[in-house]
């Protein structure tokens, strides 16, 4: 599993207006008032880039990839002190959490295995960590205009998104619902807020990207339509609207209380 520095920078604006604010806020009082975070599948920085805002204080961050490259970018790119981590998230025990007071991870866990998310949330309900998962993916897509086979390509991708991403078989669409289950049952308690993609004429350029992707991924999955429907969505570019479905998440050990306005 890996993702190119292009496709990131690409969507990271997408990604930043749709994590739900009031859950960001909440994920940075829970990181404490000397926040030390540890983020999971950094990419290049983006969530680093979404905390700027709400931190109140200077973090501390522990960038965790297994991509050489994108942790360079992520730790160039950081106004904060960082240390870089080049890791295989499957070994979980090799985590830099000693010290730790929040764990992230943003669009990610959709990519994972149902049981190596259930070995995450029982590693962090030993350390009792809070964990903020952003975006991620909760099956759902819709387009504006409408086009006959929306419904066809969307279960097509939602099968493929299922497949093995390096994890094993991945939560795919059924991620969002499925990782709060499972944190809940470790003990946690847990936030969620929707953060939805909102993509308009403006971002026409993630959305073709995007349409490859999913006409792609559905294509593979046996979807002969993928390929005419792609086409059809690029013509409409200049007007076209869609959502793509995200759930955020803030999980809270039993001992970490929010403060209230």
């Amino acid at each position: 599993m890996g993702f190119s520095a292009t496709w990131l920078a690409l969507r990271e604006p997408a990604d930043h207006a749709a994590r739900d604010s009031a859950l960001l806020l909440a994920a940075a009082q829970a990181a404490g008032p000397e926040p030390v975070i540890v983020d999971l599948g950094c990419g290049t920085g983006s969530t680093i880039r979404a905390f700027d805002a709400p931190l109140k204080q200077v973090a501390r961050w522990r960038l965790v990839d297994n991509d050489a490259s994108l942790l360079e970018q992520a730790a160039a790119g950081a106004k904060t002190g960082v240390t870089t981590h080049q890791l295989d998230l499957r070994d979980l025990h090799k985590l830099p959490l000693d010290g730790a007071s929040l764990v992230t991870a943003s669009a990610l866990l959709d990519l994972c295995a149902r049981d190596w998310v259930t070995s995450l949330a029982d590693h962090l309900a030993r350390h009792a960590l809070p964990f903020y998962a952003a975006l991620n993916y909760d099956g759902t897509m819709r387009w504006s205009p409408v086009d006959p086979a929306d419904a066809d390509v969307t279960l097509a991708f939602n099968q493929h998104q299922r497949g093995d991403k390096g994890f094993g078989p991945a939560l795919g669409p059924d991620a969002a619902e499925a990782i709060a289950e499972i944190f809940a049952a470790a003990g946690f308690r847990v936030l969620q807020a929707d953060s939805p993609w909102q993509l308009g004429p403006s971002a026409a350029a993630l959305q073709r990207e995007l349409l490859a992707g999913i006409a792609g991924a559905a294509t593979e999955a046996g979807e002969a339509k993928a390929a005419s429907w792609q086409g059809r969505r690029i013509a409409q570019l200049a007007q076209a609207q869609c959502r793509i479905g995200h759930r955020d998440l803030l999980a809270l050990p039993p001992d970490i209380e929010l403060r209230t306005a």
